[in-house]
């Protein structure tokens, strides 16, 4: 292995977050410092705020109730093949009869 190649490794580099929070962790850079971390971040903290762009959450909510009805509602291949088929024999059945008349 070579030598002098590897950067300093520092076991207790501090942290510094714009909170005010600091921790040490182990680092090539002995001191960081950072905009976010575990205490102020919205996610960890439960004060997330989502943004609804132009009502998409609601039609969301929408989408997956009419969804949720319609699934109950769902009926099989065959039950839906046979209720085609009535309704173009009650059709068929509904319809005269061409009668062709040809007089000679």
């Amino acid at each position: 292995m070579k030598t002098d190649i590897h950067p300093t490794y520092y076991p207790n580099a501090k942290v510094t977050c714009a909170c005010g929070n600091v921790f040490t962790v182990g680092s090539t850079v002995e001191d960081l410092r950072i905009e976010l971390c575990s205490v102020c971040h919205p996610f960890y903290t439960g004060k997330q705020n989502f943004v609804d762009a132009s009502g998409r959450i609601d039609r969301f909510v929408a989408k997956s109730q009419a969804s949720a009805a319609k699934a109950g509602t769902s009926q099989g291949k065959k039950v839906k093949n046979a209720k085609r088929a009535e309704q173009k024999a009650a059709k068929k059945a509904a319809q005269p009869a061409l009668e062709t008349v040809v007089e000679a």
